[in-house]
C-alpha cells in the first residue's frame, strides 16, 4: 500500500516549539490553543506539558464542580493545568482570570474547537493576559515526520518567506532527484486524497479513512454547529455546506447559494461565515485598490482540508482542478500560519479576464501563485502572471506556477512553474 509509510505514527507538530517557548515567557501563564475540532489539540498539549493537570470539561456533572472553586482552590489544587472544550463553561475562563490577577505562579492551557464561543469570551475577559494560537490539520512537513521528537524540516515555500522572500531555496531540475523523493511524493499524494487529520494515521485502511471523514462531519455538525448558532433545524446549513463543497475553489455567489438552500443571500452568507470560524474553510479575499475599479470585489472559497471536504460529498479518488486548487492553497495557507506569517492572502480576478489564483503580500511586495492539475506545464499556463506587475502597488518579487509537472521550468524572468508537492515539501 502506498500510503503504508505514513501509518502507525504520531507525528511532530510545528506548534509545538512555539508553546514551549510562550510558556517560558512572562506573557505565556494563559495559553489559548483552538481550532477544528480532531486536529490534535489534546494531544499536543498533553505530550507537550506532561506535569499539567488535564481536565476535560466535556462532561456536564464535573464542569458543575469546577465552577464551584474558588481563586484560591484553583491556585492551590490545580496551579498548572489544561482545560479542555473550555468553551463549554465559559464562566471558568472569569475563574482563571482571577488566579491570573492574584497570583503570579499558576499557568494554564485553554483549548476550544469552537472558536467564536470561546475567543469572544476569551477577549472579553483575558485581554492582555493571554496568548492564542490556531492549530490547523497537519501540514505535508509535519505528515513527513516519523515520530513526535522529529525536528519538522522547513518546505521550499517556508525557506523562501523566512529569508523575507529575498533569496530563492535552490531548485534542482526535477523533482524526482530531491532528496526522500518518494517519502514527499507519499506525503503529498496522500494529502490530496485523506487530508491531514491526525486521527487517519492511527492504522485505519483505506476504507476506515473514508468512515472517519464521514462520522467527523456528522459530529461537526451535531455538537459544533449547535454550538454556534443553536439550529432548530440543520437542513439548510447542511444543504449550505454540501453547495460550497461543491464550490470549492470557486468565486462565492451568495444569492445561488441562498436559492440552493431556500434561505436569503443574507442567511447563505451568515452560514460561510460560520464554517470560517469553525476552521472548515477559508474564504479569500479579492485584492484590488480603489483606483483599479476593473478588479471585482468576490471572494473565493476554498476548503481547508481536501479529506473533509471529499467525505462533504461523499466522493473517493479523483479531484477537480478546482479541488485541486483548493488544496494547495490550503497547504500553502496551512504552512505559512504555522511560522507566523506576517502578511495577507488574496485572489485577482478582473473584468478583462486575468485571474490570479493566489497573491500573497508582504511589506516588501508580492508573491503571485497559479495553481494547475496538469503534469506538463507550457509557457501559456503562465499568461496570468506575464505582465502582472503593472496593476500591483508594489513590486512582484517572484511568480510560481505550482502542477503536477515533475520538471522545473522557467518563464520570461521571474516566473518558475514547479511541481506543488517540491514547494510544499
Amino acid at each position: 500500500m502506498v500510503f503504508q509509510i505514513l501509518r502507525l505514527m504520531l507525528k511532530s507538530r510545528r506548534l509545538k516549539e512555539k508553546l514551549i517557548r510562550q510558556n517560558k515567557s512572562k506573557l505565556g501563564r494563559i495559553i489559548v490553543v483552538t481550532g477544528a475540532r480532531q486536529t490534535g489539540k489534546t494531544t499536543l498539549v498533553k505530550k507537550t506539558f506532561p506535569r499539567y493537570t488535564y481536565i476535560s470539561l466535556d462532561d456536564p456533572v464535573m464542569r458543575m464542580q469546577y465552577k464551584e472553586l474558588t481563586a484560591s482552590q484553583w491556585a492551590e489544587f490545580y496551579p498548572y493545568a489544561i482545560l479542555d472544550e473550555v468553551q463549554k463553561e465559559p464562566v471558568l475562563i472569569e475563574s482563571i482570570k482571577a488566579v491570573y490577577d492574584q497570583y503570579e505562579e499558576p499557568k494554564y492551557l485553554l483549548l476550544g474547537s469552537s472558536q467564536l464561543l470561546l475567543l469572544k469570551k476569551v477577549r472579553e475577559s483575558l485581554a492582555g493576559r493571554c496568548l492564542i494560537n490556531d492549530l490547523y490539520p497537519l501540514t505535508i512537513p509535519e505528515l513527513l515526520t516519523d515520530s513526535w521528537e522529529d525536528n519538522i524540516e522547513d518546505s521550499f515555500l517556508q525557506k523562501y518567506y523566512k529569508s523575507e522572500f529575498k533569496e530563492s531555496p535552490a531548485l534542482k531540475p526535477s523533482f524526482k532527484l530531491e532528496k526522500d523523493y518518494l517519502k514527499k511524493t507519499n506525503a503529498y499524494e496522500y494529502y490530496l486524497r485523506f487530508g491531514g487529520y491526525p486521527a487517519l494515521l492511527n492504522g485505519l485502511n483505506d476504507e476506515e479513512k473514508y468512515l472517519w471523514l464521514e462520522n467527523y462531519i456528522r459530529t461537526y455538525l451535531e455538537r459544533d454547529v449547535r454550538d454556534l448558532a443553536n439550529f432548530k433545524s440543520l437542513d439548510s446549513f447542511i444543504k449550505i455546506q454540501k453547495v460550497s463543497a461543491l464550490l470549492t475553489g470557486q468565486l462565492v455567489n451568495y444569492t445561488m447559494l441562498g436559492n440552493e438552500a431556500q434561505v436569503t443571500s443574507q442567511t447563505a452568507k451568515r452560514f460561510l461565515e460560520y464554517l470560517k470560524i469553525s476552521y472548515q474553510i477559508i474564504l479569500l479575499q479579492p485584492w484590488f485598490r480603489n483606483k483599479l475599479k476593473r478588479l471585482v470585489k468576490t471572494p473565493k472559497l476554498h476548503y481547508i482540508d481536501p479529506g473533509v471536504q471529499s467525505a462533504i460529498l461523499q466522493k473517493r479518488g479523483y479531484m477537480t482542478g478546482y479541488e485541486f486548487e483548493s488544496a494547495i492553497v490550503a497547504e500553502i495557507f496551512k504552512q505559512l500560519k504555522n511560522i507566523d506569517f506576517k502578511g495577507d492572502f488574496y485572489h485577482i480576478r478582473t473584468h478583462e479576464g486575468r485571474e490570479v489564483d493566489l497573491l500573497l503580500e508582504v511589506e516588501s511586495g508580492y508573491i503571485a501563485v497559479e495553481i494547475k492539475m496538469t503534469s506538463n506545464v507550457t509557457k501559456r499556463d503562465a499568461k496570468h502572471l506575464t505582465g502582472l506587475e503593472e496593476i500591483l502597488d508594489k513590486p512582484l518579487i517572484k511568480s510560481f506556477i505550482l502542477s503536477n509537472d515533475d520538471k522545473v521550468k522557467y518563464f520570461d524572468d521571474n516566473i518558475v512553474a514547479m511541481h506543488a508537492g517540491m514547494f510544499l515539501s
